[in-house]
């Protein structure tokens, strides 16, 4: 990847959470096999783990993308979406987002009326932020701090959308992810 590239990896079987791992980190880290590696540590004696998909095509839990981002010395942060993200949220501190959001199963063309969850990242790069969603052919510009802050909260808006913020394990541990006086 060269300067000023995006990376972007785009949606394979129901990987998502591999993808917005690899997507908010800028690089490819995780494979299938090593968030099944982990499935495995999270719950040795299960015949059928339940951090993933029975089928063995992936649906990973936050689980499994928590301790992946522990393995890279990073943590994930539940944001309560009742705080208001444009005043408490210090973006300095925040390496990157990774939202659950509900989507709409589709067979080809034909959508279903179905919906499943999905992970999706957002990642500042070169001063601007992006979508990093699997599903879309590209990443998309999302803008800078305000047009990011109005993004999430649409998405957070969304009845069952969650939020991870992706910071250093220090931030998670001082707290200081959220702005002074807001804790």
């Amino acid at each position: 990847m060269s300067e000023g590239e995006v990376f972007h990896e785009k949606q394979r079987l129901e990987l998502c959470a591999i993808h917005a791992l690899n997507n908010v980190l800028q690089e490819r880290v995780f494979t299938k096999e090593t968030a099944d590696d982990i499935c495995k540590r999270l719950a040795p004696q299960c015949v059928v783990n339940p951090h993933r998909s029975v089928l063995g095509t992936g649906n990973y839990d936050v689980n499994v993308i928590m301790a992946a981002l522990q393995s890279r010395e990073l943590a994930a942060v539940w944001w309560d979406k009742r705080r208001y993200v444009i005043e408490n949220l210090c973006m300095s501190k925040v390496q990157g987002f990774i939202l659950n959001v509900p989507s709409r199963v589709s067979l080809g063309i034909v959508s279903l009326p179905l919906r499943r969850r999905h992970w999706l990242a957002v990642r500042q790069v070169n001063g601007q932020y992006y979508n990093l969603d699997s599903k879309l052919k590209s990443p998309v510009c999302i803008g800078g701090e305000a047009e990011l802050r109005t993004f999430l909260i649409e998405q957070l808006s969304q009845d069952v959308a969650e939020m991870l913020l992706v910071v250093r394990r220090e931030v998670e541990e001082d707290g200081s992810w959220l702005n002074p006086g807001k804790k």
